[in-house]
C-alpha cells in the first residue's frame, strides 16, 4: 500500500469541516462542491414532458464509492477490502467486503462514510471465525444456558442476545481504536452516531419512562444508549453496574480482540439475567408446557404502561421544554445518571417513532443496518463509469458570471466537466458517451478513413524522422581526444595538438498531446478529415524513436436522453488514445465510433485535463497540438461561456500550459471565409502557433510539425 505522507486530516477536518464551510461536510476539503446537485446525464428525457428530477447521479455516485473505498483502504492499512453498492443479495459487512447504500447524497454522506469505517475496520480487527463459533453455541457454557432458560428464553434467543452484547463491546472497542489511531476520522463516526443513535426522541426516551421494566427489550435499550449524555443509570436495576463494566473497569482501550470483548458482553448478561425475573411456565398450542419471560407471560410491556414515573404523575413536555431540561442537566442543576422522577412523557405517536428508532438501533448492533438497493438499470452504468475512469472535475473561475437566456443562476463561473480516461466496451454499449457510439450508418466509412490515415501516416512518419537523425560534429587539433591520424606528420614540425573531438547533437525524447474539437460544427468533410490527420499523427508517432502521443476528444454532453437545454449540459472530454498504453489496433477498433456532440467547451476541457497535457514535461519535451474549427461556445445553468469572456479563459489557460513547458501548435479548420472572420481571435487565444492549414495536407502537416519539434528550448 503506498503510503501518504506529511498527511494530516485532523488539521484538514478542523479547516475545513462542519461549519468551516457552508455545505457542513466532513469532506468539503476535497468533495467537489457540485456533488449531489447535478441530474444524472444519463436519465431519458422527452422535450415534450416536464423535466423531473432524476433518482441518481450516476458518476457523482461512483466518485463517492471510490472516495469512500479510500477512506477505508486508508483507514485499515489494506487495498483488498472491496467496497460496492448494495445488489439485494448482503446488506451487511461480511468479513470480507464493505457494502454501502445507493442513496448517497451530500447530506448523509458523512455518516455513510462513518458506517463504511466503523465495517472496514470490523474487517481489520474483528475475529469473524469466534463470531460464527459463537452463533453456533460453540462457546457459550450451560450454566448460561441454563439461567437464560430459568428466565424464559430458548438457548437460541441466549445466543441471539449475547451476539447482540458482544456487537456492542466490539463497537466500542474497534471505534476506540480508530478514534485513538485516526483522530481526522472522528467528524465521520460522530455523524454516523448521530443518525443511528443520539435523535431527538431517543433523548426525550432515555429522559422518559420508556423502556424501564424488568425485560430484555428495557436492558438492551438502556445499555446501546449508555453514550447518550442524558443516560440514567438508577432507572433499572444494577444498570449502574453493567456501565462501570462495560466503560470504567473494561474501558475499550484496554480489550485486546473479539475474545475480551466477549469476555465483557458474558458479564453483562450475567447482570442482566440476574435481575430478570423467572419465566413463567405455560401451556402452548400443542398443550404441551414451555418457559416464557415473565414480561411476556402477565401480559407487561417493555415499556412503562401508563407512563407515570413512579408515585408522580408525569407530564408532556414540548420541544422547548426539553431543550431547557438539557440546559439545566448541562449546568449541573439536574443532576446526570439519575432520574429523580421523570418529568418526560411521550405521545403515542412519539412512542411509535421510538420503536422505529430503537429497531434501526438494534439493527445496527446486529450489523443490519438498511441500505438502498442499487437499480438494475444503474449497474451497467456504474460498471462504465469505474471502468472507463469517468468522473467530474470542477472548471471555470469568476469570470464567466455574466447572466444571459441561458444561464439563470450564479455558480460563482464554475461548472463541472465529465472527464472519462479511456475507451471501453461497455462504454459504448450503453451509451455512456455522445462522442463514442454506435454509428452503423457510417461505421465503414470511419472505417476506410482510419486506413486512409494509417496509409498517411506511414508518409508522415518518414517525413517526421529528421527527429531520430543524430547530427556528429568533429572538432580537431584539441589538446586530449582521440589522435587524429590525419595530423600525426605534424608531430615532427613541434605541433603536439593532434587530437579531435566528435560532439554528437541528438533530440531528448518527446510526447505530443492532440486535442480534437468535437463540436457540432466539425461534422462532415472537417471531422473526416481531422480523425484521418490525427490517425496519420499517431501513425508516424509510433515509427519515431522517443515520440509517445495521446489523444483528447472534447464535446458537450447532454445525456442518453438527448439535447436538454439549461439541465444537464456538461462540458466533457475523451482520452481517446495513448500510446503508452495502447496499440494502434486500438484506433482501428473503437475510433470508427467517434462522432461529434454539442458546442465548444475549449477551455473548460483544457482546465479539466491541465495535468494531463503537461505529464509529458517532467522527464521530455512536450507538445500540445489543437484542431479547432471555431470560437469557444458552452452555456449551461451554472456558467456562460461565450464572446470575450470565453476566448480570454482559454487564452489563459494555454498560457498555464505554456509556463509549464509545453510548445504549443494550433490548427484552424475553415475555410477562407471563417478564416477571415475569426483567426484574429483565433490568434489571440493560441499566439503566434495558430495555423490555417489544410489538415488533409500530408506536406503540410509535415512542415508544421517539423517546425515546432525542431526547436530548442
Amino acid at each position: 500500500m503506498t503510503k501518504i505522507k506529511h498527511f494530516n486530516p485532523m488539521a484538514l477536518r478542523e479547516k475545513y469541516g462542519i461549519g468551516a464551510k457552508s455545505n457542513g461536510s466532513n469532506s468539503s476539503f476535497w468533495m467537489d462542491e457540485n456533488y449531489g446537485r447535478k441530474t444524472s446525464i444519463f436519465d431519458s428525457w422527452d422535450e415534450t414532458e416536464e423535466v423531473k428530477k432524476p433518482k441518481v447521479d450516476t458518476i457523482a455516485l461512483a466518485a463517492y464509492r471510490r472516495s469512500i473505498a479510500n477512506f477505508v483502504n486508508i483507514v485499515t492499512g489494506r487495498n483488498d477490502i472491496p467496497v460496492t453498492f448494495n445488489d439485494g443479495n448482503d446488506s451487511y459487512t461480511d468479513g470480507k467486503k464493505v457494502v454501502i447504500s445507493s442513496n448517497i447524497k451530500e447530506k448523509n454522506f458523512d455518516s455513510t462514510v462513518g458506517l463504511a469505517l466503523h465495517e472496514g475496520s470490523h474487517i481489520k480487527l474483528s475475529d469473524f471465525d469466534f463470531l460464527k463459533e459463537l452463533a453456533d453455541g460453540y462457546i457459550v457454557n450451560e450454566e448460561v444456558k441454563i439461567k437464560g432458560h430459568k428466565k424464559g428464553y430458548s438457548e437460541n434467543e441466549v445466543l441471539a442476545h449475547l451476539k447482540n452484547l458482544l456487537n456492542y463491546v466490539e463497537d466500542r472497542r474497534i471505534d476506540y481504536f480508530i478514534f485513538k489511531n485516526s483522530p481526522g476520522y472522528k467528524g465521520y463516526y460522530h455523524s454516523m452516531y448521530k443518525t443511528y443513535f443520539h435523535s431527538n426522541i431517543i433523548d426525550k426516551a432515555i429522559k422518559s419512562d420508556e423502556y424501564t421494566s424488568n425485560d430484555w427489550d428495557s436492558y438492551l435499550f438502556r445499555l446501546i444508549n449508555l453514550t447518550n449524555e442524558n443516560r440514567m443509570l438508577d432507572v433499572l436495576p444494577d444498570l449502574d453496574k453493567i456501565y462501570n463494566i462495560t466503560f470504567v473497569e473494561n474501558h475499550p482501550s484496554t480489550l485486546k480482540d473479539t475474545k475480551d470483548a466477549f469476555k465483557v458482553a458474558l458479564e453483562v448478561y450475567n447482570v442482566i439475567l440476574d435481575n430478570l425475573d423467572d419465566g413463567i411456565e405455560e401451556e402452548n398450542s400443542y398443550g404441551e408446557m414451555e418457559r416464557k419471560p415473565a414480561s411476556e407471560g402477565d401480559g407487561e410491556s417493555s415499556e412503562s404502561g401508563d407512563g407515570s414515573g413512579g408515585d408522580g404523575e408525569s407530564k408532556t413536555l414540548s420541544d422547548e421544554e426539553f431543550e431547557g431540561l438539557k440546559e439545566a442537566m448541562s449546568s449541573g442543576d439536574v443532576k446526570r445518571g439519575h432520574s429523580n422522577g421523570s418529568d418526560v412523557q411521550l405521545t403515542e405517536a412519539q412512542k411509535k417513532q421510538l420503536d422505529r428508532a430503537f429497531e434501526k438501533q438494534k439493527d445496527f448492533v446486529d450489523g443490519k443496518t438498511k441500505k438502498t438497493k442499487l437499480a438494475k438499470k444503474y449497474a451497467g452504468e456504474l460498471k462504465s463509469i469505474e471502468d472507463s475512469g469517468m468522473r467530474l472535475t470542477e472548471v471555470g473561475d469568476k469570470t464567466l458570471t455574466e447572466y444571459d437566456y441561458y444561464s439563470n443562476s450564479n455558480n460563482g463561473g464554475k461548472t463541472t466537466c465529465i472527464v472519462i480516461d479511456r475507451i471501453t466496451d461497455s462504454l459504448i454499449e450503453n451509451n455512456m458517451c455522445e462522442a463514442l457510439r454506435e454509428r452503423y450508418y457510417r461505421s465503414d466509412g470511419m472505417a476506410s478513413t482510419i486506413a486512409e490515415g494509417m496509409r498517411l501516416g506511414t508518409m508522415l512518419g518518414k517525413k517526421l524522422k529528421v527527429r531520430n537523425e543524430s547530427r556528429d560534429t568533429k572538432w580537431t587539433r584539441k589538446d586530449s581526444g582521440r589522435i587524429d591520424k590525419r595530423l600525426i606528420a605534424e608531430l615532427g614540425f613541434g605541433n603536439d595538438r593532434v587530437f579531435s573531438s566528435v560532439f554528437t547533437d541528438s533530440y531528448a525524447d518527446a510526447h505530443l498531446h492532440i486535442s480534437i474539437d468535437a463540436s457540432g460544427s466539425m461534422n462532415g468533410d472537417k471531422w473526416i478529415n481531422t480523425i484521418k490527420s490525427t490517425v496519420a499523427i499517431c501513425k508516424a508517432a509510433s515509427m519515431i524513436q522517443g515520440l509517445t502521443v495521446d489523444v483528447s476528444i472534447r464535446y458537450t454532453s447532454y445525456g442518453s436522453g438527448g439535447y436538454r437545454r439549461n439541465r444537464s449540459e456538461r462540458p466533457a472530454i475523451l482520452m481517446a488514445y495513448d500510446s503508452r498504453k495502447n496499440k494502434m489496433s486500438h484506433i482501428r477498433k473503437y475510433w470508427k465510433n467517434l462522432g461529434v456532440s454539442g458546442t465548444t467547451p475549449e477551455g473548460l476541457c483544457y482546465q479539466a485535463i491541465m495535468d494531463k497535457i503537461s505529464e509529458g514535461s517532467k522527464d521530455k519535451e512536450s507538445y500540445f497540438l489543437n484542431f479547432s474549427d471555431g470560437m469557444p461556445m458552452f452555456s449551461n445553468e451554472d456558467i456562460s461561456y461565450y464572446n470575450e469572456q470565453a476566448v480570454n479563459h482559454t487564452k489563459k489557460m494555454m498560457k498555464e500550459i505554456r509556463n509549464k513547458g509545453v510548445k504549443v501548435l494550433s490548427y484552424y479548420i475553415g475555410d477562407s471565409y471563417d478564416n477571415d472572420r475569426y483567426m484574429g481571435d483565433f490568434k489571440k487565444m493560441y499566439g503566434k502557433a495558430a495555423k490555417f492549414i489544410d489538415v488533409s495536407s500530408v506536406s503540410a502537416l509535415a512542415k508544421t510539425m517539423n517546425k515546432k519539434f525542431l526547436e530548442k528550448s
